[in-house]
């Protein structure tokens, strides 16, 4: 693996590791995801860490979880017939 000097402002890369962190990763690693992205390489996977990532992030819910039976559901249509 090789490495890589970038010059970046100083703000900039106070941002970028503050996202990092809140995001439970690196400059590094952001900046070697980015690169995959941009030169086309393995983008499936690069849209599946995206996806992840914004799944591990997400505060959706299913509201303390499933309290319905399947039953439950077709109630209406079994006491029908």
């Amino acid at each position: 693996m090789a490495n890589l000097t970038l010059t970046v402002d100083d703000q900039l890369l106070k941002r970028a590791r503050m996202v990092a962190l809140q995001r439970n990763t690196s400059v590094n690693a952001a900046v070697r995801e980015f690169l995959e992205r941009f030169s086309g390489e393995d983008e499936s996977a690069a849209a599946l860490a995206e996806f992840l990532d914004g799944a591990r992030s997400s505060t959706a819910g299913s509201g303390g979880g499933r309290t319905w039976r399947r039953e439950d559901l077709y109630e209406d249509r079994v006491s029908r017939r």
